[in-house]
């Protein structure tokens, strides 16, 4: 991603960082409370927009625009294309909402969220990035999530998917089964570390759990299997699945929340939707066994699993 590098966008850049490390105001989604910069015309509403079937008043467009423009330009820019001046050096980047693309929704990968979605990630946040959880009254959300759906046509032809509802946990009171059921649906039946993420099983017992849950024989691991394997994306960049051992999870780690990433994929990766793929009791085992692996993260015993595996048979 390239950026203007003139002297004095170079001062603005320098001097919006420094503001936004100086008062933890810089979030990648929005919210930041630095205003805009002189040649930035705001953008204006005189008549009623449908977006994704709601019918939005000019009066909460504007409402929203003046938000928007108060907390979100700094990050995702006056056009909403992800290069706002205090967007350099954040990793991830920050959303180009111009795409209409959005990567964690209850809504199967590659639909438009529904207004639920964008107010839990605007209250909640997402981990590990600089999009911060933010404590905004509700009539406030809504004008400012009308406004962000300006930025893509996609809102003018398209409404946002069918809303993922999850089932129940049908392993309450059971969890220590549904952690080993998970480990042999991760490893031999989703086969998550084909491709992309880590495996946490020596490649015995990962031929065990393929050939008990799919009759298939493994003849051939990839060279990595113990590492992540970046993956390309609708972004513009390639995305490295997460080390469930090392990486703090962006939707955090209750297994609700789980649940809904694995059940609904994640929008413009290589994570597909599992819903309709796997049985609700298998989701829900995955789920289960990728929050016994993000526990391990930072303690001595996610360290002996790495060394374990990696003195493990290379066969």
């Amino acid at each position: 991603m390239s950026f203007d590098s003139s002297v004095p966008r170079a001062r603005e850049i320098a001097w919006a960082g420094l503001l936004a490390l100086g008062l933890g105001l810089c979030v990648c989604f929005c919210f930041s409370g630095c205003h805009a910069t002189a040649d930035e015309v705001p953008r204006s509403f005189s008549l009623p927009v449908v977006l994704g079937g709601v019918t939005y008043q000019p009066s909460q467009l504007r409402h929203g625009a003046d938000l928007y423009s108060s907390y979100c330009r700094p990050c995702h820019g006056a056009k909403g294309d992800g290069q706002g001046a205090s967007a350099g050096g954040l990793n991830p980047p920050p959303r180009d909402l111009r795409l209409g693309l959005f990567k964690y929704a209850a809504v199967a990968a590659g639909q438009l969220p529904t207004d639920e979605d964008f107010r839990r990630t605007l209250l909640r946040g997402l981990t590990g990035t600089a999009m911060r959880g933010w404590d905004v009254p509700d009539a406030e959300l809504g004008d400012l999530i009308g406004y962000l759906k300006t930025f893509s046509p996609r809102w003018q032809t398209e409404k946002p998917g069918e809303p993922l509802v999850p089932s129940s946990d049908p392993w309450i009171g059971r969890e220590a089964e549904a952690t080993r059921r998970g480990e042999l649906v991760y490893h031999g039946l989703a086969q998550c570390a084909v491709a992309c993420h880590p495996a946490y099983l020596p490649r015995e017992k990962i031929r065990e759990a393929t050939a008990s849950l799919t009759h298939m024989q493994l003849t051939a691991f990839r060279a990595n299997l113990f590492d992540a394997v970046a993956k390309p994306s609708d972004y513009g960049y390639a995305i490295l699945p997460p080390d469930f051992t090392f990486d703090r999870l962006r939707t955090g780690n209750s297994r609700e929340a789980l649940y809904r990433v694995i059940a609904a994929g994640v929008g413009g990766t290589a994570m597909p939707a599992w819903r309709g793929v796997l049985p609700e009791q298998e989701l829900w085992a995955l789920a289960y066994y990728v929050q016994s692996l993000a526990q391990l993260r930072d303690t001595p015993a996610a360290s002996r699993l790495r060394e374990s595996l990696a003195r493990a048979p290379a066969r």
